[in-house]
């Protein structure tokens, strides 16, 4: 298993632990679930010029993709089209923006 993929698993199931309260006993379901959105979304294009090459030049993001970034960063699925068209490709810059976004709207 490669070093880098395996410690952005351990992150995101850091990261879900903490979001779902910070309570011990379900530390395998935290990993499966981060193994399976780090998988999903090294998989998945971003953006429609990803996924779609001759669509290029149309500045949309691909309807799909807005609503998995959405689903996967917990954000509303006008945010997640804003940050696509905000900040195209850098895969960075949208998860980075999707957090932030997600953490000023937690309770």
């Amino acid at each position: 298993m490669d070093d880098d993929r395996i410690e952005k698993i351990r992150q995101r199931a850091y990261e879900i632990w903490q979001r779902e309260g910070s309570l011990d006993g379900d530390h395998e379901r935290h990993w499966h679930q981060a193994e399976m959105e780090i998988d999903r979304e090294a998989a998945l294009p971003l953006t429609a010029d990803d996924a779609l090459p001759e669509t290029r030049g149309s500045g949309s993001a691909d309807v799909l993709t807005v609503e998995a970034l959405a689903e996967r960063t917990g954000i509303s699925s006008g945010q997640a089209q804003e940050l696509l068209d905000r900040l195209g490709n850098d895969r960075a810059a949208i998860e980075q923006a999707a957090q932030s976004i997600q953490a000023r709207t937690r309770p």
